[in-house]
């Protein structure tokens, strides 16, 4: 049964921990790069960060480890959301940082890292080492419904192995309905605890890959791709799965997210 979420999310099972905390506004959100080994045509990072190797403590550019802590502190974080470009296009980097937040907030403090799963395995025992709590695996587009024997699914099935609460997120893409069900369902068969299905959106860096392929806005006032939802509520009533199931929306990230961020 699909569980209502605020501002149009839903729900099918149980909401990734490291959304739990999103929701509530405590993550913080470490951006380590904006490097990728990937040219995803619906990347919506902007051209601040995209390419660059810089970090931003959620839109903070920070030049030193005390200003990302000073920032954590300010928002009252009791967890971080690593992302990029990829982190783990630059592993040590990543890893560095992951050490930091648990010196300096505890082993409680939950950190969930994206990845593009394009990475040597080798990497996999040291996040666990280090205390990564949960990772997201974000698969190409092209091996949605041929994920088998990918190196992100050899990825998957390693972290599997760990102490680490092991998902994947991807957008929702308005086309795409059948190739998201063969993921869900494969996922599913490896025993993964969670897909995140993001609602599409558009930015200013992909503005012209996702009209070219002929999506429009949804609403004049939003950013939000016509037809993401409709494919991310397909795919929860079609698919029969034991793991958790979630479509995040692109109002609840704007409206949920940041304002319990800053309040």
């Amino acid at each position: 049964m699909i569980k209502l979420l605020p501002k149009s999310s839903k729900l099918i099972g149980r909401l990734p921990k490291g959304c739990r905390y999103c929701e509530k506004g405590a993550k913080l959100v470490l951006l380590v790069t904006g490097l990728c080994s990937r040219r995803c045509f619906y990347c919506p990072l902007s051209k601040r960060k995209k390419g660059k190797n810089l970090v931003f403590a959620d839109e903070k550019k920070v030049k030193n480890d005390s200003e990302i802590i000073d920032e954590a502190r300010l928002i009252d974080a009791l967890g971080t959301g690593i992302t990029g470009g990829d982190p783990m296009f630059v592993p040590e980097k990543t890893l560095r940082y992951i050490k930091l937040l648990k010196e300096n907030f505890g082993k409680s403090h939950h950190i969930h890292l994206y990845t593009a799963g394009n990475f040597e395995k080798k990497w996999i025992n040291k996040l666990d080492d280090f205390g990564l709590d949960e990772i997201r695996f974000h698969p190409p587009v092209y091996s949605w419904d041929k994920m088998k024997n990918t190196s992100c699914e050899k990825l998957i099935k390693k972290s599997l192995n760990t102490d680490m609460d092991v998902g994947v997120e991807i957008p929702a893409m308005p086309g795409y309905e059948n190739k998201i069900i063969v993921l869900a369902k494969h996922l599913d068969s490896l025993g993964v605890d969670f897909l995140n299905l993001n609602e599409l959106e558009f930015s200013e860096t992909n503005y012209n890959a996702l009209n070219k392929m002929g999506f429009t806005v949804k609403k004049d006032i939003s950013s939000a791709v016509k037809g993401s939802e409709k494919t991310a509520i397909n795919v929860m009533k079609k698919t029969d799965v034991n793991m958790s199931l979630h479509y995040c929306s692109s109002s609840f990230k704007d409206a949920v997210q940041l304002r319990n961020r800053i309040m």
